[in-house]
């Protein structure tokens, strides 16, 4: 596949999104960089927001197998990666297969179940197998995890550890929508009933495990110069040296930052990564990555506006 029809890929995958969901194009675009990337995206925003839709609609365009999972406080490890069964007419363990083995996961709600069923996920992201009673298991080549998750509410929530964290490409913030854009979300929703679903909008895929396989190995035609290299690093490097910050970004971050530029290059249908390929993903790579020193929390200061003072501060390559 060429880096041209790499970009229109990208352009009829949003197309058939926007048919039900109205705004959120940033959000669209960094799912789809993070597909071809082989990253994993973590949405968070406020309940209403469609993210659990969203996730449906991206997962229906590429024609791929799609898996829920609700996570709930009382949920296992074994209900997420499956078990092997006794058959008693076989005499003979069976394995039963869990949600997991699928090609896009939704992981709806993944802070309302404990740390013990959250880290059934660590291998399957990390490296795309599972491991049940000593036998590995392959999941599919395109795996993908799209989770969300409620910033609002305390009660009944289970933060996610620092290394799971780091195991998400990217965590984007899902904004309330613009006064125009809700109420073209009451127009289009709101003489409807049920449920929606993508098939009511006319979704239809537009790719599938082939050409999403050839979207993937164009990338293999993006180079990335030394100086964009040095410029990633020097970026990372800095929120470690950072006094308004206990604790830094990881070389796996500076890798996942590398990796989303290459893409979005891709899908800009250049062979070549940008300085401002790498400013435009740095805050949804680096924002789970990062944790406040106490005085910053004190004075209520943002990730968010550290990694842009931090990227503003490091001098990129012309």
């Amino acid at each position: 596949m060429t880096l041209d029809e790499v970009r229109s890929l990208a352009a009829a995958i949003r197309g058939e999104v926007g048919k039900a969901i109205v705004g959120q194009d940033p959000i669209v675009e960094h799912l789809t960089v993070a597909l071809l990337a082989e990253g994993h995206v973590l949405l968070e925003g406020p309940p209403g927001t469609a993210k659990t839709f969203l996730a449906q609609c991206f997962a229906c365009t590429l024609g791929l197998d799609f898996g829920r999972i609700q996570f709930t406080p009382d949920l296992l490890p074994g209900d997420i990666l499956g078990s092997n069964l006794f058959n008693f007419q076989t005499s003979a363990f069976t394995l039963t297969r869990g949600p997991i083995f699928c090609d896009l996961l939704l992981a709806d709600e993944i802070n309302r179940t404990p740390p013990k069923t959250q880290a059934a996920l660590l291998e399957a992201m990390q490296e795309r197998k599972v491991t049940l009673d000593g036998e590995t298991h392959a999941l599919p080549a395109h795996f993908m995890v799209v989770a969300t998750q409620n910033p609002i509410e305390s009660q009944g929530v289970y933060p996610l550890p620092e290394a799971q964290l780091d195991r998400f490409l990217f965590k984007l913030l899902v904004p309330y929508p613009s006064a125009q854009e809700e109420a073209a979300i009451v127009t289009r929703f709101g003489q409807r009933q049920g449920p929606p679903r993508p098939a009511d909008f006319g979704i239809a895929p537009v790719a599938d495990a082939g050409r999403l396989s050839g979207a993937a190995a164009a990338l293999g035609q993006v180079t990335v110069a030394q100086g964009i290299v040095d410029y990633v690093v020097r970026l990372v490097r800095a929120t470690r040296e950072s006094t308004e910050l206990s604790s830094g970004a990881s070389p796996r971050a500076a890798v996942a930052l590398a990796s989303a530029a290459r893409a979005r290059a891709a899908l800009d249908g250049r062979d070549y990564v940008v300085p401002d390929d790498v400013k435009a993903l740095a805050t949804a790579v680096l924002r789970h990555r990062l944790v406040l020193s106490p005085a910053a929390e004190i004075e209520g200061r943002l990730v968010e506006d550290l990694v842009s003072e931090l990227v503003e501060r490091t001098e990129a390559p012309r």
